[in-house]
């Protein structure tokens, strides 16, 4: 079982998780938790025994180190904890890496840590490969099987069939345990999804937002997402059967989605701008400087 002996005190914590591996498409939803540990200044302060957990054939050590000082670093699953004023309580982030064998064991050790931290709701964020075109924003889903997150926020029951990774068995088993939770998938599209896509990382974090009615400082994540969508810009513009393709995804997203800019999405937009120019509340639907159709 972790050791929390070292945990500071938290205030009504949520519990936001991501996990190297099958679940992690373009890297973006691990990416969104160190995005967060870095910006929140969160600390850890626990992790789970990796002999218990990783084949160390699948997931290698590393070796390491600088001043003379070498150190073996093994795979595992960090917690780290950080306190969010702006939102009124704090924050648990699991950073880990997809475990090699017992999943359940994994699952438990992990619920029963928030337990004991007083955990009152879980995020687990993951990104998959899709027929999606970089071009256009990367969907995000929003899925909870909680009849009240269902009905306070924008999410939906998922209709998903078929093989799951640990973001997955973490979320049943979360709600299975009575624990409220929320998952979140970033689509990334499969031709571009073996390097790192910080526009998916980018998407996730602006959900996140949403749902913790929190701004996330982004630093130079929006130059890197836009640099990322030039760098495929490029691949594609390199490969006539890979550009005929990305236009044929386009067509078909814009028709699905048409019009793109709905009132919700322009106010939701409209609504981060003020948040990071720092004008404290956004103005109400109506009000004064609300954007008239």
């Amino acid at each position: 079982m972790i050791e929390l002996a070292d945990v500071p005190q938290l205030h009504d914590p949520v519990m936001l998780a991501a996990f190297e591996g099958w679940n992690d498409a373009g890297e973006a939803a691990s990416a969104t938790i160190e995005h967060l540990a870095r910006v929140w200044g969160a600390e850890p302060f626990a992790a789970l025994d990796p002999e218990d957990y990783y084949d160390f054939q699948v997931n290698r050590p590393t070796v390491g180190g600088d001043g003379g000082t070498r150190r073996i670093t093994w795979p595992t699953t960090r917690l780290l904890a950080a306190s969010v004023p702006s939102i009124g309580r704090d924050v648990v982030l699991v950073d880990g890496i997809e475990p090699s064998m017992r999943w359940r064991a994994y699952t438990i050790e992990l619920l029963e840590t928030a337990q004991r931290l007083g955990v009152t709701g879980i995020v687990t964020i993951g990104a998959l490969l899709a027929d999606v075109p970089h071009t256009r924003p990367i969907p995000i889903t929003s899925t909870s099987e909680d009849p009240a997150m269902l009905d306070r926020l924008r999410v939906e029951r998922s209709q998903y069939e078929g093989p799951t990774g640990i973001v997955g068995v973490l979320a049943d088993a979360a709600q299975q345990a009575g624990l409220p939770g929320v998952s979140l998938w970033a689509a990334v599209p499969h031709y571009a999804g073996a390097s790192p896509s910080p526009k998916a990382t980018l998407a996730l974090l602006r959900r996140v937002e949403e749902l913790l009615d929190v701004t996330v400082p982004l630093d130079d994540l929006t130059e890197l997402a836009q640099a990322w969508e030039r760098g495929v810009d490029e691949l594609a513009e390199g490969d006539s059967e890979v550009a005929e393709y990305v236009r044929t995804l386009e067509q078909a997203k814009d028709t699905t989605d048409l019009p793109e800019a709905t009132g919700e999405a322009i106010a939701q937009e409209f609504e981060r701008y003020l948040r990071r120019r720092g004008d404290g509340e956004p103005p109400r639907a109506g009000g004064p400087g609300t954007p008239q159709p």
